[in-house]
């Protein structure tokens, strides 16, 4: 009997990880607005049934790859959280830029104009807060802060956008090293 609920868990991983696959390919090519079920379902080459079984459509499956990566972001971010010297802030940037990475297809997907505009605002937002307002305290006043923050988190995710875009053709280490010095004063 366990083996059985082991063997449903396998199977349910592997059906949810084909079609955020094949939902991410998908998208490569247009807009989520533009992509039905049975489009996700012939790539994947699973039934109509077995995707609701998992998901209510195609935004529910999108939202779910959204949390996941805003997820994981989040918690590698939270053990940066107290350190703000140079080598902390490149060691978090290495980490970030590593999962990245990792899953540079799925996340090429959200921060591409195929991808949905809340995700990228979240992601904004969460990274402003959580990370760059802090590192310019005390550099800025706090409505120079705020707009130094923006500036660097946008540019950032265009500079991330533009290294996927490219393969990563840049070194992880690199990369990192070349973020600290972008935003050095």
């Amino acid at each position: 009997m366990k083996n059985d609920s082991l063997q449903d868990s396998r199977k349910t991983r592997y059906t949810k990880m084909v079609l955020r696959n094949s939902l991410t390919e998908l998208m490569k090519e247009k807009s989520i607005l533009r992509i039905s079920i049975k489009d996700i379902c012939e790539l994947a080459d699973i039934s109509r049934s077995t995707f609701y079984a998992h998901y209510k459509d195609q935004y529910d499956l999108l939202q779910h790859i959204q949390e996941e990566t805003i997820a994981n972001i989040e918690k590698l971010l939270e053990k940066y959280n107290e350190d703000d010297s140079k080598s902390g802030i490149i060691g978090m940037l290495e980490e970030l830029l590593r999962y990245i990475a990792d899953n540079g297809e799925s996340i090429q997907v959200l921060l591409s104009e195929n991808g949905d505009i809340n995700f990228q605002k979240k992601i904004f937002g969460f990274i402003r807060h959580k990370q760059v307002m802090k590192y310019f305290t005390g550099k800025f006043d706090e409505k120079t802060q705020e707009y130094a923050s923006i500036f660097t988190v946008h540019g950032s995710i265009g500079l991330i956008q533009q290294w996927l875009k490219n393969n990563m053709d840049v070194p992880v280490s690199e990369m990192a090293r070349l973020f600290v010095k972008m935003t050095q004063r």
